[in-house]
């Protein structure tokens, strides 16, 4: 553990001791909030003012002692076992005690080495690229906790089969499954799902796209994080069971579709931004018949998919960014686009048209479905709290040709859409208030959904958590802030 410590314009110092993870982070007491333990004179010369917050102190809390606040992570030296200081066994320069010198002389078993990339020397069998330090997982118990103890839908799928509705949680990991004509009361907590699958063994983590085979019910789970891995299911699955199938997938694969008539399986990949085609029925390690990826593609950050068997098309959207991570300074953000290509394309391949501009009304398009009987492309819009509806057909700074939103509607952001054709309804899987609605398929405006199948109070907003990477804390207003 570190104690960072950050200078915001004249105010003071603001201490934070914090470690995020999965989707909650926890906050640990720090008593001595206003300690300041570096030269004011050297601060100076090296920090200019700018008006934000900025790091001024990285200190090691100590080891042992009167100010020693609360307990301390125990760091993990390769080699060594568990290491807090200068222990039976290692001398001043932490080698071990038989001369194998793991550690160059001097080195601070801390997260100090880390920070200051210290590495272990070339001989070393561990390794040159493997860090000094290691943490050791410790049981510590929090001051307090944040985080949302209800499902969040990333995505919707029903079996026209069994008329069973699937909605894939990604805060508490799993899916929940209901029949597609429960609807939630108004005064009612929630709908009790008729089963759950999640745990371990089913290797679904940050799990985005969904897909549901028509004739074998089997149900596809795509990972965007950690995992890695496309995890496919039984129909009747339940409980903690491992996958009856899986297939190693890029990492931030997102978005999935299936071209039953050729048997072929396409996901979406963030980034580097591709979309890459499997064979339906592909499992391990087996490679994709064709990718397209290339600078000519005008793949940027693309996350749903769509594709017209019939027309031979696909369709991508994209939420905007791009960068060579090899190169500092190239990042970019571009508009939200949706991008059409040939069924079949691969490659470096330009897309045939795109849809983009302020009149498309595009903000991080994610889960996208067609319609190739009426031609209409359903998107589902995170950040514009909407269901856009384009025509096939459309390119440029077009408007929609029909927009659900809106109080009544009550979407708020949105990942995953979902036609049902047998039953003429659309579904909507909402991340913003742990609910999947449906609609009319030919619904426009503000228009109240026909059922509700709601896993939390109305009146409860998701905290939108989600694979938190960092926390800070803002002392002029009192806030913590959870980048995701």
């Amino acid at each position: 553990m570190i104690r960072l410590q950050f200078r915001h314009r004249t105010v003071g110092i603001a201490t934070i001791l914090a470690v995020a993870a999965g989707t909650a982070f926890w906050v640990l007491a720090s008593r001595n909030a206003d300690r300041a333990e570096w030269n004011a004179a050297s601060l100076a010369a090296l920090r200019q003012p700018s008006g934000q917050p900025q790091l001024v102190s990285v200190e090691p809390l100590p080891e042992s002692g009167p100010t020693q606040e609360g307990e301390m992570c125990p760091f993990e030296v390769p080699g060594a076992g568990t290491h807090s200081g200068n222990e039976t066994g290692w001398d001043g320069g932490y080698r071990q005690s038989d001369g194998a010198e793991w550690l160059p002389a001097g080195a601070r078993t801390s997260i100090i080495a880390s920070l200051e990339q210290e590495r272990l020397p070339a001989a070393n069998p561990v390794g040159p690229s493997v860090d000094v330090v290691k943490t050791v997982e410790k049981d510590l118990a929090p001051v307090r906790m944040i985080r949302d103890t209800y499902p969040t839908y990333s995505a919707v799928a029903v079996d026209p089969s069994s008329g069973e509705l699937f909605l894939q949680d990604e805060n508490l990991f799993g899916l929940k499954v209901f029949n597609r004509l429960d609807n939630t009361p108004p005064s009612a907590s929630f709908t009790e799902p008729k089963r759950i699958l999640g745990g371990a063994k089913t290797k679904m983590r940050f799990n985005c796209s969904l897909y549901v085979d028509p004739q074998s019910g089997d149900v596809y789970s795509v990972a965007n994080d950690v995992i890695d891995t496309l995890v496919i299911f039984s129909h009747d699955a339940k409980g903690n069971v491992p996958p009856k199938r899986e297939l190693k997938t890029p990492h931030r694969t997102y978005g999935i579709a299936v071209d039953e008539e050729r048997q072929e399986l396409y996901l979406t990949v963030e980034y580097p931004p591709e979309v890459v085609v499997y064979r339906k029925y592909a499992s391990g390690d087996e490679k994709p018949l064709r990718t397209l990826e290339g600078n000519r593609t005008q793949l940027y950050d693309p996350h749903g998919i769509a594709i017209d068997a019939k027309n031979n098309l696909m369709f991508v959207s994209n939420h905007g960014s791009t960068s060579d991570y090899l190169t500092p300074g190239t990042g970019k953000f571009h508009p939200p686009t949706i991008t059409v290509y040939p069924l079949n394309a691969a490659g470096d391949t330009a897309p045939l048209r795109v849809i983009e501009g302020p009149n498309t009304q595009l903000d991080w398009p994610a889960v996208m479905a067609l319609d190739a009987d009426q031609g209409d492309l359903y998107v589902a819009n995170d950040v514009g709290n909407s269901v856009l509806v384009f025509h096939e057909n459309d390119g440029g700074n077009v408007a929609p040709a029909r927009v659900i939103k809106g109080p009544k509607a009550g979407i708020r952001n949105p990942t995953g859409v979902y036609l049902d054709k047998k039953n003429q309804e659309l579904w909507v899987s909402n991340m913003g208030n742990h609910s999947a609605r449906v609609y009319p398929l030919a619904a426009s405006g503000d228009v109240a959904p026909l059922r509700i199948v709601r896993s939390a109070p109305a009146d409860k907003l998701a905290l939108a958590i989600g694979n938190p990477g960092a926390v800070a804390y803002d002392s002029k207003r009192d806030e913590i802030l959870v980048p995701n």
